[in-house]
């Protein structure tokens, strides 16, 4: 049967968000194990092997990492698919051909598919129960893939790795940007179980980059390469780059991977974390059997990469940042961002968090850098409460409010700041979702957005 001899049984959009939803979200009634996506894409006649690809998994960075190494495939000539999960306002977001969501219409076509061979397959007894919502829209981006004929997929894990549904994808790289405490209640409680969860991306044969730093997690790492007889190459600690400054924010330097040297590179995203994030890209591309990629294609597309909700600037007077920090480690890096770029400066935070995040470290990292902490919650079941927030938090902040919508709360933030201040809105993606939702149906005005590819967004 051809991809579109199905259009009669095509779900229209609106339709198949409900069916989507009707699933929770990704970890709503969590299922581990791959028997489930590996059935319903053999069903599917294995789209995910019609095209090479490759896997990036991490606690945090993965994204930014993502879209830099599909940049660099893009620029070299690649036409280039990227899954990301998850979303900020639409399903949509999470897969892309170069710069170009998936439309509606392809989105209803792939996942009309996807949903009549689950219930076949359910109804056959092949499966005891429907896929969960990550398998779904997983299933639904490989076939979207394969049908649009990308030359290559760039695939960020949803969560953990080695059972990750982006994992059934024999990945031509893996790459794995760092490894912290986060979703402990499904990877593990240490560094080294965790570091095993992550370590399952790996292959045999096919080549690692590792950005990892922690003792552990080296260790289990290059343990699993040494029994994969996979090749390891490890960029923590920013080796390979010099010369590097900042500008405006944005970091400039010098590269070199292996025999190659790029001169003269300026991330677009900012903050020193996403320099690590463009020597595991660049690094990744490297190792590409079989593809032409050249230093220039390399520095072109990490100096072309942009990806929302990481020190995102959505208003300049006062400057007004998102960022989706939602562990220590993801803290950590945005307060020592805030600290080094705007000394002296007032800052206000507005901070909302899920029930499962560990809001005691993360207060306490956050909470002492903002003169006011602005409390809310995204409507989403797993959010905390700010009362909720405010009982679980190490550090009291020096002043505080509590305003249970975002944009009333980052309206609040902004109607007390100077030109001068820094505002910082942070604690979760989902909150960063709901200020963009919020620009999106008018309940905040923000004036003219500042990046370019926000105004796409926001028009």
């Amino acid at each position: 049967m051809s991809d579109r001899s199905t259009s009669q049984m095509l779900i229209p959009y609106d339709d198949c968000l409900k069916i989507l939803w009707g699933h929770g979200h990704e970890l709503h009634g969590k299922k581990f194990g791959l028997e489930a996506i590996t059935a319903l894409l053999q069903s599917l006649g294995n789209p995910e092997r019609r095209y090479p690809t490759a896997i990036v998994a991490g606690t945090n960075g993965k994204g930014s990492t993502s879209t830099m190494l599909a940049a660099i495939l893009e620029r070299a000539g690649y036409r280039t698919g990227l899954y990301t999960s998850p979303h900020f306002v639409r399903v949509n977001e999470r897969m892309r051909i170069g710069k170009e969501e998936i439309s509606n219409d392809d989105f209803a076509a792939a996942f009309s598919e996807v949903h009549r061979r689950v219930s076949e397959l359910v109804s056959a007894q092949v499966l005891p129960y429907r896929p969960s919502f990550f398998e779904y829209l997983t299933a639904t981006a490989f076939l979207h893939f394969a049908r649009s004929r990308v030359d290559f997929a760039v695939l960020e894990v949803g969560m953990g790795g080695r059972l990750d549904a982006t994992n059934v994808a024999d990945a031509s790289v893996a790459v794995i940007t760092n490894v912290d405490l986060d979703h402990q209640e499904y990877l593990g409680k240490t560094h080294r179980e965790i570091a095993g969860e992550k370590a399952g991306v790996i292959k045999p044969g096919k080549p690692v980059v590792s950005g990892c730093e922690h003792p552990v997690v080296r260790e289990v790492i290059r343990r699993r390469c040494e029994e994969a007889g996979a090749e390891l190459i490890e960029t923590g600690g920013l080796r390979g780059v010099s010369g590097m400054f900042h500008l405006d924010g944005r970091c400039s330097f010098d590269m070199e991977i292996g025999e190659s040297k790029l001169p003269g590179i300026t991330l677009q995203m900012a903050g020193r974390f996403q320099v690590k994030n463009a020597v595991a890209a660049a690094t990744a591309a490297s190792r590409l059997a079989g593809f032409r990629i050249s230093s220039n294609s390399i520095r072109e597309g990490l100096q072309a990469a942009w990806w929302p909700g990481r020190l995102e600037t959505i208003l300049n007077l006062p400057l007004v940042l998102l960022d989706g920090a939602h562990n220590p480690a993801a803290a950590r890096e945005v307060a020592a961002f805030i600290r080094e770029r705007f000394a002296g400066r007032t800052l206000r935070l507005v901070y909302a968090t899920m029930r499962d995040k560990d809001i005691g470290e993360i207060s306490g990292i956050l909470f002492p850098l903002a003169k006011t902490v602005y409390l809310t919650r995204p409507e989403v079941e797993r959010a905390a409460s700010p009362e909720a927030i405010l009982a679980s938090a190490l550090a009291a902040p020096r002043q505080m409010v509590l305003e249970p919508d975002p944009a009333r709360a980052l309206g609040q933030a902004i109607e007390q700041s100077s030109p001068e201040d820094v505002v910082l809105v942070a604690g979760s993606l989902f909150l960063v979702g709901a200020v963009k939702k919020a620009v999106l149906e008018g309940r905040l005005a923000l004036g003219k957005p500042i990046h370019p590819e926000v105004l796409s967004e926001y028009c």
